[in-house]
Formats: C-alpha cells, structure tokens, sequence
C-alpha cells in the first residue's frame, strides 16, 4: 500500500481515530499492530508469512537472551543475529547466487532465481538484528522495561516495534534501544501538531510533486534509450536523477516522521541536506542516517573502526561500505557502488592528514560541487543495476555529440530540481534576518507546497526504496 494511495489515507483515518479512542496502551499497540498488517499485506498477502516469521524468530531470541546469563545467553543472540541474516541471504541473495554460482538453466539456477524478494526486507531483518544484540548488551537490559516482562507483553512489542507501518517498507531503520521505550499509552493532547504538520507536507511534496513529475523525465536513462541522447542530455539525466532519488526517499522518511508522530512515536531524522556536503565523510552523516549510524554501530566498531591502526581502519570502512551497499540490492553493481563510495572515504581520509584547504567560501563551493558530482556518478549505479549498461552510460556521455538535443527535457528536470536546490542553499546560506521573517514566511511557504501537491502531482509510482 502506497502512503499516496486513497486506500491508505482511509486506512489511516479510521486507524488514528480508532486508537485515540482507546484508553489502553496494550489495545492501542494492538490495533497499531491490526493497522500495519493491514498495510503490509493489502496487495500480496502471502508477504505477511514472513513478516510473522521474522517477529517470532526475534522474540524468541531477545526473549531469552534478557533472561539467560552466560554463555547460553551468548549463543541465543548469535542464533538470532544468524537467523535473521539467514533469512535476508535466502530471500535477497539467492537470486544472486543462482545467476553467478551455477550453470544457466540448471534446477538449482532456476528455483534460487524464481526466489520472490519481499518488500522491505532489508528493513525489517535489520530491525531484528537491532533488537537481538540490543537486548544483549548489558546498557540496554531496560529495553524490555524489566525481566519480569511476561512474554505475551514482550511478544506484543516486538509484535509493534516490527510492523509499525510507518518504517516497515522502506525506514528509517528504527533501533530497539529507540523506539521501544517509547511504547506506552498516547494521549492525543501530546501531539505536537506543527512539527508533524510540516514533516508531513515537505514530505509529500517531496515525493509527489519533485520525485513524480522527475521519474518520468529519468525514465529515458533506461537502455537502450539513453544510446539516442547528446552528452549534455545524459548529464542532465543524471542530474535530475540525483535530485529524484533525494526527494523520493527524503520525501518517504519525512512521511514517515510525520505519520509516527500522529500516533505519538518519535523518530530521528534521515536526511540533513546530504547534498550541502563537502566530503564524503560529511555525505554520510546527512544521507540515509539510519542506515549509516545502523553500519556504524552495529559493523564498523565491531570490526574494530579506527581503534587498531590506518590500514585495519581503511579496511574496516571498505567491507562496510561494500556490505552497505550489497544491502540495497542483490546485483553486483551495488556492491560496485559501495566500493566506489569506501574508496572516496578511504581517500579522502588518507589525503586529509596532508592536504588542507582553507576554507573560503570558493574553495567550500568546490569541494561541494566535486563532492555532488561524484556521489550522483554513483547513482548511475542505483538506475542502472545491470553493471555494463552502466558503463555503456559513462561511455556514451564522453563519445557522443554534446550539445543537447532534447532542451525541452532538460528544462523540465531544472524546474522540478529547482525546489531541492532552493532547500539546500536555504540551509547553506542561513541568515539572521531569515530568522525574524520564520515565523512569516513558514506559513506561506507550506500553504504553496500544500496547493502544489493538490494541483501539480505527478504520476503515482512506488518508493525507489521499496526495491531494498
């Protein structure tokens, strides 16, 4: 179910009011729970066995692991860690290992690529992960309140913290030490109604009014038909397409902050003006936070980070990144893309104990604009997953004619671009002035994204986050 369909605006409706109505933190988890089952399973209900499946294998698991001492309660959460990485291998990478581990047409070939990749597994096996060694480490034994939880009580929250349909398909990636504290009774008076107001509204404009109108413009990126496109063409492309695939999953998680806020849950931000960055070390710290501070925390200091020496830290942040960037598909052109992104790191933390610009505001334009530059290169990657038709990309933009041929085009993606660009430099160039004429020009502003959104949507298509 799309968050922009009309199925779901009713779905939310009659969920907000229902809950509201209740007086019951145990009855309003359950019909949160009823809400997001709902959610999920609407078009392909079979996608709800494995959603059960997942729940009652981390239940299980941070069940016991709160109430074991030891090396059994060791065992248990690597046996949770496992089955849940077990269960992402098997229904995202078989595929992958069928096409590249066996002959072309054997049995074993066939039945792994017929394996169906359930939305938003990478989401919500990763949340599993979270709650296993999230109950395993002894900071967070409060995560279950106490360990005289009884299990029905626990089964329900994990039941919650799972399926909460706001993050299910395509995040934020929710930790356990996050978000179950926060499951008790809501009130409606708690509702901060601005901030979810304006999270809601940017986030829709975000999705449907950039990202919707930039999709159909992108869409000639696809081979064969970029082969008939000028250089400057292919470069636009690529452009608007680093400015779509900010705006829709920006637009999603906004979404999302905003719809868990009317039902009272707080979740962190995702997006921080990734495309205001100067580094890549910066890049990574405003785009898809969850996803970087989950690797952060839950791989990269557990391989040790920056704790045993340049070259074990350089290693640490390559195998994160391409694992990282395995995580959003099962082609190897992701892995490629993860790879090129740990390679920058790595670099750029390498000539950063030699070289130092000072930074003046030319040198902080060029660094950004080198910086935007590489990381929409390595979006090709994400339209292209096919890795040589990615390639044949590059080539064509340097072999072909330049000049454009197609300007229509090209202005169309300036036009629905600008609104990303004016967010960003707004940010850049924050002004004191801006301040005192806040209070003013919000209202204004959020009123003209709001008509934009009823008069110049446009057409409805899926998250590009719902492929991970």
């Amino acid at each position: 179910m799309l968050f922009t369909s009309f199925e779901f605006f009713v779905l939310l409706v009659v969920t907000w009011l229902l809950f509201y109505s209740l007086k019951s933190g145990i009855y309003q988890s359950a019909v949160l729970i009823l809400a997001s089952f709902v959610f999920y399973g609407w078009h392909y209900p079979l996608l709800v066995t494995l959603l059960l499946v997942s729940i009652l294998v981390n239940t299980g698991t941070s069940f016991w692991v709160i109430r074991l001492a030891g090396t059994a309660r060791k065992r248990v959460a690597i046996l949770g860690v496992v089955a849940n990485l077990m269960i992402l291998f098997f229904f995202k990478y078989g595929p992958l290992v069928g096409k590249t581990l066996f002959p072309e047409g054997s049995s074993i070939s066939l039945y792994l690529i017929a394996i169906p990749l359930p939305i938003g597994i990478s989401f919500f096996t990763f949340q599993g992960i979270s709650l296993v060694i999230d109950t395993f480490r002894e900071n967070d034994r409060q995560l279950l309140q106490s360990s005289a939880v009884p299990w029905w009580r626990h089964l329900l929250n994990v039941f919650l913290f799972k399926s909460f349909f706001p993050q299910l398909i395509a995040g934020p990636i929710v930790k356990a030490h996050e978000f179950m504290p926060q499951i008790r009774l809501k009130r409606i008076r708690d509702i901060d109604v601005d901030f979810t107001a304006r999270k809601l509204i940017l986030g829709y404009f975000l999705k449907m009014v950039v990202a919707d109108n930039l999709k159909d413009q992108t869409f000639w990126m696809a081979y064969p038909y970029f082969e008939s496109y000028a250089g400057m063409d292919l470069l636009g492309l690529l452009f608007g397409y680093s400015m779509q695939i900010f705006a829709d999953f920006a637009g999603y998680s906004l979404i999302a902050i905003g719809l868990a806020s009317l039902f009272g849950y707080q979740f962190a931000e995702n997006f921080l003006f990734p495309y205001s960055s100067t580094s890549f070390a910066e890049f990574w710290q405003r785009w898809h936070i969850s996803l970087s501070s989950f690797l952060k925390e839950y791989l990269y200091i557990p391989l040790g980070g920056n704790r045993r020496g340049e070259v074990k830290t350089y290693r640490n942040l390559f195998i994160t990144m391409v694992l990282g960037g395995l995580w959003h598909g099962a082609a190897w052109s992701y892995a490629v893309w993860g790879a090129y992104h740990g390679l920058a790191l790595a670099v750029e933390r390498y000539l950063g104990k030699y070289i130092q610009f000072r930074k003046t505001p030319l040198v902080t334009f060029l660094q950004g604009c080198l910086v935007f530059s590489l990381v929409s290169l390595g979006w090709l990657f994400f339209k292209l997953p096919d890795f040589s038709q990615a390639l044949l990309y590059i080539q064509r933009i340097i072999v072909a004619p330049f000049y454009s041929t197609d300007k229509e085009r090209l202005l169309m993606i300036a036009l629905y671009s600008a609104p990303v660009i004016t967010y960003h430099i707004a940010y850049v160039s924050k002004k004191a002035f801006l301040d005192h004429l806040r209070p003013i020009l919000s209202p204004v502003v959020y009123a003209t994204l709001l008509f934009m959104i009823m008069l110049n949507s446009g057409s409805s298509g899926d998250f590009i986050y719902f492929q991970f």
